[in-house]
């Protein structure tokens, strides 16, 4: 079976938008994954066809109602995991997102105005997921963030099984940095080390970069897991092991 994306959204033309092209568009022209975009409006009982109103408590903007979510919810409800794009939501993980491409496929419920009723979330399964730490207008790309993430992690996506271990935050840190040729440019020179041939020291190299980088660039990965691990990344592993063939 594909795995199957569902999502609940005010503007179901903007999918498969980016989805359409690159790596995720390939798939789902080969139908390794599927799409379907779900007007939410379509739930709405009103002549008016209102999914929206007034904030309780007084204040701006307007909030989604909970009796039209439930019921776009409830109408695809299968069993797959739901999550909702909000802000407020815990952040997404590279380990959350291999769970999710794991299984059968994902309902994405995509926020907008001031965000959910919380009642939603009181009464349905729905799994809050935030992006990142800034708002958007809707929770239309934070879907296709999370989709495109799932999505690259199929089986046959990414060609090589292993393109996708070595990656940042798959080990609790960034990636080491990269280089191709020209060996020389602008002035600037490919690190000897990496020219070197020599996989250990390659390895050992990359993994140090990646904990320089990390300890620089988000020193909250390296609390967050504990202290960088001493061990190189799992690439850098197979390479040593090669090495000794």
């Amino acid at each position: 079976m594909p795995f199957a994306a569902t999502v609940l959204t005010l503007y179901p033309e903007m999918f498969p938008g980016p989805l359409g092209v690159s790596l995720a568009g390939k798939a789902l022209g080969e139908r390794t994954w599927s799409l379907n975009a779900v007007q939410i409006r379509d739930f709405a009982t009103d002549k008016h066809r209102s999914v929206d109103d007034t904030p309780a408590g007084g204040g701006a903007g307007m909030v989604l109602k909970p009796d039209v979510l439930a019921a776009a919810v409830d109408s695809v409800a299968d069993g797959r995991p739901i999550l909702a794009l909000t802000p407020r939501g815990r952040p997404l993980s590279q380990q959350r997102v291999r769970e999710l491409a794991a299984g059968e496929g994902v309902i994405l419920l995509c926020g907008r105005f001031e965000g959910f009723d919380e009642r939603i979330f009181e009464a349905r399964d729905i799994e809050p997921v935030s992006i990142g730490d800034y708002v958007l207008s809707g929770g239309e790309l934070g879907a296709m963030v999370i989709l495109d993430a799932c999505v690259r992690l199929l089986p046959g996506v990414m060609g090589a099984a292993s393109s996708g271990e070595e990656e940042s935050f798959e080990a609790g840190l960034l990636e080491y940095p990269h280089y191709t040729r020209p060996v020389t440019w602008e002035g600037r020179t490919i690190p000897e080390v990496l020219r070197s041939g020599d996989h250990a020291k390659i390895a050992a190299w990359r993994h140090a970069k990646a904990v320089e980088d990390t300890r620089l660039r988000r020193p909250d990965l390296i609390e967050r897991h504990g202290g960088a691990s001493q061990a190189p990344p799992s690439g850098a592993q197979r390479e040593d092991r090669a090495s000794k063939k």
